[in-house]
């Protein structure tokens, strides 16, 4: 299994609050705290993490 490719949205800054989602897992896609790297890892379904993504954009969730 190839290693997870972990990446931080392009709005982050710098700042110490961000996140960082993997899309190349098999099956999922996987969500980690950047502040913990070997912490753990949220693996969610690509369909709900695309869901999620919409829901952010529209304005539905802040």
């Amino acid at each position: 299994m190839a290693a997870l490719e972990f990446v931080k949205s392009s709005y982050s800054s710098g700042g110490g609050e961000c996140v960082e989602v993997a899309t190349n897992a098999p099956d999922a896609v996987a969500i980690r705290d950047s502040k913990h790297p070997e912490g753990p890892i949220l693996r969610v379904p690509p369909a709900s993490w695309a869901a999620f993504r919409a829901a952010v954009a529209d304005g539905r969730l802040a």
